[in-house]
């Protein structure tokens, strides 16, 4: 048995929103030295709303997984409604228990919160 859920693995092996913009209003690159994930994420606003965003990269199941979840719920959100967004809610997003040694795999994606 996995430890990981269906969806986690549905994303990991089949990621949404993942490529490169051509001209993004922002693009920035986290990296966890942990697990040696690197994921850059590009960002093109329509005003204060996300109107385009994508991130590219290589890592773990949980920080790919991660990504491409949480970009499918914030595109089309306002900066104001990102700011709402922590830990606790990636966590519930990934449905399942997230250890210790994955917490900072699991929450990379939440620096865009950070950048914006």
């Amino acid at each position: 048995m996995s430890i990981y859920s269906e969806v986690i693995l549905d994303h990991y092996h089949h990621p949404r929103n993942f490529g490169k913009l051509r001209k993004p209003d922002l693009n920035f690159k986290i990296i966890n030295p942990l697990c040696g994930d690197e994921i850059e994420f590009f960002i093109n606003f329509d005003g204060m709303v996300i109107k385009e965003i994508c991130f590219y990269g290589k890592g773990c199941a949980i920080s790919i997984a991660s990504s491409s979840m949480f970009l499918n719920i914030i595109k089309g959100k306002n900066k104001d409604e990102l700011k709402k967004l922590d830990k606790e809610f990636i966590i519930k997003m990934l449905g399942i228990k997230i250890g210790l040694n994955r917490l900072k795999c699991a929450l990379l994606p939440l620096g865009i919160v950070e950048k914006i």
